[in-house]
């Protein structure tokens, strides 16, 4: 009789995957939800709140893996992104940056609460996972998402980094209503990320 092999790989749990494919899920809906349009050439989506929750819910890898699918559905052109688009064009288009950038935020906005939930529920924690939200905004998705304006439109950075800010009081919004909802989800699922 042989021991079985020892892997370095984590095993991955059917609840993980479909914690995956229900984000996933989440994000493209609150993408096809009716944009606003405020005379930019990105809308206002609610794409971003699906992003936070992403991470803040499934911490850095699933938070992530939700979000990357949900791109690769888009890229392999079902019409999930804003405004019913898929395909690479849209990422090659204005939006391109933005779409970049939910990958990372998902991820660093992940590793934030799972540091964050593993220490404990506490008054603050809404706190903590809002700052971790408005952080990345400000560090990822902002430069990210002006960047990719000034490619697609062959402007320059310079001349484009004020037109994010109409962006942020709603973001800010979505941040809290992020940050509310993933408290109460690591009250009804403790275990969520493994504390």
């Amino acid at each position: 009789m042989t021991a079985p092999a020892v892997t370095d790989r984590p095993s991955v749990a059917p609840a993980d995957l479909a914690n995956v494919a229900v984000f996933a899920a989440l994000i493209a809906a609150m993408s096809l939800l009716p944009a606003i349009h405020v005379g930019g050439l990105t809308p206002i989506t609610l794409q971003t709140l699906g992003v936070m929750l992403a991470g803040l819910c499934l911490g850095p890898w699933r938070g992530a893996a939700a979000v990357g699918l949900y791109l690769a559905v888009g890229i392999a052109g079902l019409p999930v992104f804003a405004g019913g688009k898929g395909g690479v064009a849209a990422l090659l288009g204005p939006t391109g940056g933005y779409l970049v950038s939910f990958l990372i935020v998902a991820f660093l906005v992940g590793l934030a609460a799972r540091f964050v939930v593993r220490r404990g529920l506490t008054k603050l924690t809404f706190v903590w996972f809002l700052l971790a939200c408005m952080v990345t905004r400000v560090a990822v998705t902002w430069p990210l998402g002006v960047a990719g304006i000034a490619r697609a439109t062959g402007k320059s950075f310079g001349d484009l980094w004020a037109t994010d800010f109409i962006f942020w009081p709603g973001d800010l919004l979505k941040a809290v209503v992020a940050s509310l909802i993933a408290v109460a989800v690591h009250k009804a699922f403790p275990r969520l990320l493994g504390r």
